[in-house]
């Protein structure tokens, strides 16, 4: 039985991951008061005394529009402390598995066919940047990894993901202005953790897109969202202009999931689906 380390683990991804390893794996999870990734010292520490054979982080610092503000904490924790992960990971032989981001990708502003794991990446925002750089990282200094790039995440561990708070504010009847030009592949977390078990099972490594299937904006992804959920919201689609976040968002960041159907695994589903699947797990309390 395989020891895996879970950093993050409080995470609404975490929280999933752990669920889903948990059936054939021996779980070691560790939430930010376990493991500060930023600190080098403590995170090595910690990791050595465990001896993993697997480590999958799902820290990172991931709120958009504060990278843009404080560019050096984005860098510190999405790069330089991925870095001191790798080569932990190095030393103890242990595979890191590192979750990445569809905002490495935007800079092709007439892009309107899925990314794929070979095309060069180009961000917008600083966010994108400090994620890309924790790639670039690995790939130089870490010998045994496998980054997962997904997108739009949430899921039930989650308050403050997109679906989270566009339920929150209909449910009080709130006038909702939802960007309708940024297209992307929101993903359930649930799904994903689920993939990523296959994937750890299987022998891909490098870089691999995970995402549920489809495209659609923000503004089509609440539509859906209220349909399923039964819910009348006053929704109006606006641009990201008119919108004015700090950070600029790709206006297309949809991946190409090539490298899962290489490593022979089967497509995730839909990202409606990925819908109707959370709200199910909402009202059974899961």
């Amino acid at each position: 039985m395989r020891r895996v380390v879970v950093i993050g683990s409080k995470g609404q991804l975490g929280s999933d991951l752990v669920r889903e390893l948990g059936v054939r794996d021996r779980i070691l999870p560790l939430s930010h008061q376990d493991l500060e990734i930023c600190d080098h010292a403590g995170a090595r520490e910690v990791l050595t005394g465990l001896r993993p054979d697997a480590v999958v982080n799902t820290a990172a610092y991931h709120r958009v529009d504060d990278c843009e503000n404080h560019e050096s904490r984005a860098f510190e924790t999405n790069a330089a402390a991925i870095l001191n992960l790798g080569r932990i990971c190095n030393d103890l032989d242990a595979l890191l598995v590192h979750v990445s981001t569809d905002y490495v990708f935007g800079g092709d502003g007439d892009r309107t066919s899925p990314y794929t794991e070979e095309d060069p990446p180009c961000p917008l925002n600083v966010y994108g940047a400090s994620k890309l750089a924790g790639e670039n990282l690995l790939r130089e200094e870490c010998r045994r990894h496998l980054i997962v790039r997904t997108s739009g995440l949430y899921g039930l561990a989650g308050d403050r993901n997109f679906v989270a708070v566009m339920l929150r504010l209909a449910e009080k009847g709130r006038p909702l202005r939802v960007v309708d030009d940024q297209r992307l592949g929101p993903t359930y977390t649930a799904h994903l953790a689920r993939k990523m078990v296959r994937l750890l099972a299987s022998t891909a490594r490098g870089t691999v897109h995970v995402t549920n299937q489809g495209v659609c904006s923000w503004y089509e992804f609440a539509r859906r969202l209220f349909e399923l959920a039964g819910l009348t919201a006053d929704l109006t689609p606006i641009t990201s202009q008119e919108f004015g976040a700090k950070a600029t968002r790709p206006a297309y960041s949809v991946l190409a999931n090539e490298a899962l159907s290489r490593a022979g695994l089967e497509p995730m589903p839909h990202w409606s689906q990925g819908l109707a699947d959370y709200l199910a797990g909402k009202r059974s309390g899961r």
